[in-house]
């Protein structure tokens, strides 16, 4: 199997830094990996929780760093103002897109609402051939693991089909996971399991 080159990665993840100190540690190890490794971020483009600490992780790995965020949050998510490349677009729609289009693979740390939207919209992206870019979780101290546990459920349950289930890789450690990702290769079966449904 050919591995992809992985140049840049997009990197999901919350706007808080969590109650564990191992959210944070992880955030700042995948960010010193993927500036070793000479991957680019691509993030959110904010300064605070593990947003900033992963795009600072690569900046002071001497990495390369893209951020993209929305106007409205500009502010509210503190901008990270050392950025050389810090694209700002209007809608969470266009923010999505760009890190999308930016990006060969996408990872998801921790995070709330706005982590799982983002990186499950890449996700089904991939499930239906918008793209053919690999995801996956970095499971920092078990945090994903009902996560893991809802796709098993929506599998059994008939609503994601078996070959799909594995479209969100998941893996304890940062450069297990690149490896992963870089390994992955796309899924062609047609996402709806009976036909007669559609």
């Amino acid at each position: 199997m050919n591995n992809r080159t992985l140049r840049a990665v997009a990197v999901y993840c919350g706007s808080n830094r969590g109650i564990d100190p191992a959210y944070a540690l992880a955030a700042a190890e995948l960010g010193r990996l993927l500036a070793k490794r000479g991957i680019r971020l691509v993030y959110g483009g904010g300064e605070v929780g593990l947003m900033g600490i992963v795009a600072d992780a690569v900046r002071d790995g001497g990495g390369d760093v893209f951020g993209v965020i929305t106007r409205a949050l500009v502010d509210r998510e503190v901008a990270h103002p050392a950025l050389a490349n810090l694209k700002v677009v209007d809608t969470m729609h266009e923010r999505k897109a760009a890190m999308a289009d930016a990006a060969d693979a996408f990872v998801m740390l921790p995070g709330g609402y706005g982590t799982f939207d983002e990186f499950f919209e890449a996700v089904s992206w991939t499930q239906l051939g918008v793209h053919d870019k690999p995801c996956g979780a970095l499971d920092v101290g078990g945090y994903f693991q009902p996560l893991r546990a809802l796709l098993d459920t929506a599998t059994q349950a008939g609503f994601i089909s078996p070959v799909h289930r594995d479209l969100v890789l998941t893996e304890r450690q940062p450069g297990e996971l690149l490896d992963r990702l870089a390994a992955w290769t796309p899924v062609t079966t047609d996402k709806w399991l009976d036909r007669s449904q559609r």
